[in-house]
């Protein structure tokens, strides 16, 4: 986050890149300054820490200074001493603002109205103040069970959709921090606070049981407004007994079918400060929802991409087909004029009938209305005939390519009338791609489209049917997300809802948040391994032990109880190869896979944090789980697990099963038998997430490669070149079942593309990309690939490209890291450097190189 306001964390992590682009640059101190005068840190004091000068290359440190004061600025800045030992010039002034940082900091009281959990149309809620004298700066801050939409006379604050991002709201609740200075003014004020749904108050029935959560109840919020005046003092507006509250034209709003705006009833003017609400209601005091209400820290969702529709067909008099040319999550908006009462509906999704009409078959499979009036993934309009009127839902979202309009008496629209806006958390892209495959590139693109479809401050399995944070599809994306984008926060937000609904025996669901639903007995290590990958994934990624740390107890509770229910150490306490092409590998094999890994990763954390008993225990037995499958499952004679099936092979060695000196033959065996599957795929959601890792760590990244690019069924290709601009549930697009269009699951090829033809990993020896490891595979289907990655300490890039039969290839290492480049030479091939020879495993400094194969 730069520049973050609300921040409650008493030692924030800070970071810095050099910006130093000599060859070998590097950091060899820095020196941190603190303090609540910009101009005092730019003279390097700081009146909250000086670190003095740190001799070490380190680049993310925690605060470390006084004790942080709640509502204050502070600002800081770094200074470097480069490889020489010289000091470079200070870095600009950046910013982070404390927010309340303890509960006693709130003044505000929850409010709602006396309306009951099955009022449908939601609560508008209103204030008027007078701000005495000339204002400073002002802030709001304001938590909401549900979902609200803030205003400050009568404009929207900030450009937020969804707040606050969906936790376990009876045990923990994020509020949201507001630089509201320009929109006050001195004199006379009014705020606004609309309240919706969300899933604290899920009406709509589905066999998730949302609608049986133990907290629902009608939406509340609490705000504190504080205005700084020029004189220094302050002054609080809040939540309290003297709002008003009324009911409008919002009349209906479920974030899992749509929402109904009956525009007869529009309130105009009603969060301005000139309306009279001497009719509106009094509002009705309530508890907090929980006693854990924290900052929401992370990037915002919002509405990032607006997409005009392609085309438009009308089908009748009163029906009108809005195509968006392409696969979104999001919500559409319309312009509409008509009678009034005309009656405007708007059915979105991702297929069409043969007819032309939208069909929703499979995707509403797990819906259960009471009765038609709630009709799934539709919006619905009621107009007042007074010119146009714009509608665009507040409170849900949809995932769609199609919207079919449609009213009770004939409207005129055209292609302009409706446009589509992508929505997703606002995360940054550090991650690009290009090849000579125009296939290769369209597949990254939808990857990275799928998995924008499923980030709403949480991933999610699907954006139209479900929304669910489903644990597998979460950690089988992970390296996806996070080699393109800047997903840091969005994980950290959802291992603390892992926290928030683990069972005291350490069991997870496998939806996350639940409203209760997903303690069955699927839920086991191949799905709710997140608990341990994610924060493991982070730490490699960005070299930050946090996610470790808060974590441990819950993994270390997690393979406890794992542990309690496998005495022979191996488990059949999982989901399996979920949505397999055609064959079937064993559960308890692909279980207790799952269960080494988190057993590993349980150990390494312990070995990072310095708990040495811990570590001996769960190395040990990390051990002892992975003898047990290799004695039941594994053939050493002809390299084989199990049968041989593409998943078996593929889940052995992409987490570290195979013995040592084994994994040439088992990789030689999963080539074959690749090979023998008509260079297809055979796989589910596990062997997915490894087999193209599998292949290309281990010398058969040519077969890797003819995976990727394979364009018949079944193959992520398949889909390309049928028309997919999303990833799909189904290898077969004609499947009665498991048919959404926008699935995440078997989105691993996205972070494959770097791994495996640009080469570009992590070093968990080194993590964050300190030492970089660049290990490219010049694959004979390419004539050339460029990737590039933006880590934590600068932006990483490994191209290669044919001339030939000789290959060029580039790497860029950034300031203050260094990386081991290892060739994939061919017999009587060398690489050089500057015309030099250079060994095939090759050490680099930071810099930018060229070398020739040949």
């Amino acid at each position: 986050m730069e520049s973050p306001i609300g921040i409650d964390a008493e030692s924030p992590r800070l970071s810095w890149l050099m910006k130093d682009n000599r060859q070998s640059a590097a950091q060899s101190a820095y020196q941190v300054i603190v303090g609540t005068d910009s101009v005092e840190v730019q003279n390097s004091n700081g009146n909250a820490w000086n670190s003095n000068k740190v001799n070490s290359s380190q680049s993310l440190i925690n605060y470390n200074g006084k004790p942080l004061q709640p509502f204050t600025k502070y600002f800081w800045a770094v200074s470097l001493w480069d490889k020489d030992g010289n000091k470079l010039p200070q870095s600009s002034i950046n910013s982070f603002e404390t927010g309340m940082m303890k509960m006693d900091n709130w003044h505000g009281t929850w409010i709602s109205d006396y309306n009951g959990i099955n009022t449908k149309a939601a609560g508008y809620f209103r204030k008027t103040f007078n701000a005495t004298k000339k204002i400073k700066s002002a802030r709001a801050y304001i938590a909401a069970a549900g979902l609200y939409e803030l205003y400050l006379n009568g404009e929207k604050v900030g450009n937020h959709r969804l707040d606050p991002m969906y936790t376990r709201f009876d045990r923990r609740n994020l509020y949201v921090s507001y630089d509201v200075t320009s929109q006050l003014q001195t004199g006379n004020n009014a705020i606004g606070v609309l309240l919706g749904n969300g899933w604290y108050n899920h009406q709509s029935i589905a066999v998730w049981n949302f609608d049986r959560a133990p907290w629902r109840a009608r939406p509340a919020f609490c705000m504190d407004l504080r205005i700084t005046y020029t004189d220094g003092s302050t002054e609080l507006i809040v939540s309290d007994n003297k709002w008003k509250t009324h009911t409008g034209p919002l009349t209906l709003n479920s974030i899992y079918t749509g929402e109904h705006y009956d525009s007869r009833l529009e309130i105009p003017g009603w969060n301005t400060i000139d309306f009279d609400d001497k009719k509106w209601n009094g509002v009705m005091l309530r508890a907090a929802p929980s006693k854990n209400i924290v900052s929401q820290v992370m990037q915002p969702i919002r509405n990032i991409d607006k997409i005009p529709a392609k085309s438009v067909t009308k089908l009748n008099d009163t029906t009108y087909l809005f195509d968006l040319g392409r696969n979104i999550a999001g919500v559409s908006s319309i312009k509409l004029t008509g009678d009034s009462g005309t009656v405007v509906r708007l059915k979105h999704g991702e297929r069409l009938y043969s007819n032309g009409h939208v069909d929703l078959s499979n995707i509403d499979v797990y819906y259960r209305p009471k009765d038609n009036t709630e009709p799934f993934g539709t919006d619905i309009v009621t107009l007042n005939g007074k010119g146009v009127l714009e509608f665009m839902p507040k409170f849900n979202y949809k995932g769609f390519q199609y919207v079919e309009v449609t009213s009770n008496k004939p409207i005129k629209l055209t292609k302009e009338s409706l446009t589509g806006y992508f929505m997703h958390s606002d995360v940054s892209q550090v991650g690009q791609m290009n090849s000579s495959n125009p296939l290769i590139d369209r597949l990254w693109w939808a990857t990275n489209n799928s998995y924008l479809s499923n980030l709403y401050g949480y991933p999610t399995d699907c954006p139209q049917r479900e929304k669910n944070g489903w644990t597998g599809d979460g950690h089988f994306a992970i390296e996806t997300g996070l080699y393109n984008y800047d997903s840091f926060t969005i994980y950290e937000k959802w291992m603390a809802d892992h926290r928030d609904e683990q069972q005291p025996n350490g069991v997870l669901p496998d939806i996350i948040p639940t409203g209760g639903w997903g303690y069955g007995d699927a839920n086991g290590t191949d799905w709710t391994s997140t608990i341990a990958i994610i924060p493991w994934t982070l730490y490699t990624f960005y070299g930050d032990t946090k996610p470790l740390a808060d974590n441990y107890d819950n993994i270390k509770a997690y393979v406890n109880y794992v542990k309690s229910i496998s005495p022979a150490n191996l488990t059949m306490f999982g989901r399996g190869d979920w949505v397999p092409v055609k064959s079937t590998s064993p559960l308890e094999y692909t279980s207790s896979v799952y269960y080494f890994v988190d057993a590993t990763i349980l150990a390494k954390a312990a070995k990072l944090l310095g708990k040495q008993d811990d570590f001996d225990f769960y190395n040990a037995l990390a051990q002892k789980i992975k003898t047990a499958i290799n004695e039941k499952y594994f053939n050493a004679q002809t390299g084989l697990y199990g049968s041989g099936l593409q998943t078996e092979l593929s889940v052995a060695l992409q987490w570290g099963i195979v013995p040592d000196g084994m994994k040439p033959k088992v990789a030689a065996n999963l080539a074959k038998r690749v090979a023998a599957d008509g260079m297809h795929l055979d796989v589910g959601v596990l062997g997915c997430r490894s087999i193209l890792n599998a292949l290309s760590d281990n010398g058969q990244a040519e077969t890797a490669y003819k995976l990727a690019a394979q364009t018949t069924y079944p193959s992520w290709g398949w889909w390309i070149v049928n028309g997919a601009t999303t990833l799909y549930e189904n290898w077969n697009i004609k499947a009665e079942r498991d048919i959404s269009l926008n699935h995440m699951m078997f989105g691993d090829v996205g972070g494959w593309f770097y791994r495996g033809l640009a080469g570009i990993k992590p070093d968990e020896q080194y993590p964050g990309f300190k030492h970089v490891l660049l290990q490219p595979n010049f694959v004979s289907g390419l004539n050339h690939f460029s990737a590039s990655h933006a880590g934590p300490y600068g932006t990483i890039k490994s191209l290669w490209k044919r001339s030939g039969k000789t290959v060029i290839y580039e790497a860029t290492v950034p300031a203050n890291s260094n990386a081991t480049i290892t060739f994939p030479l061919l017999p009587r091939q060398n690489a050089f450097l500057d015309g030099k020879k250079v060994l095939s495993v090759t050490n680099v400094a930071a810099g930018t190189y060229r070398f020739v194969i040949k």
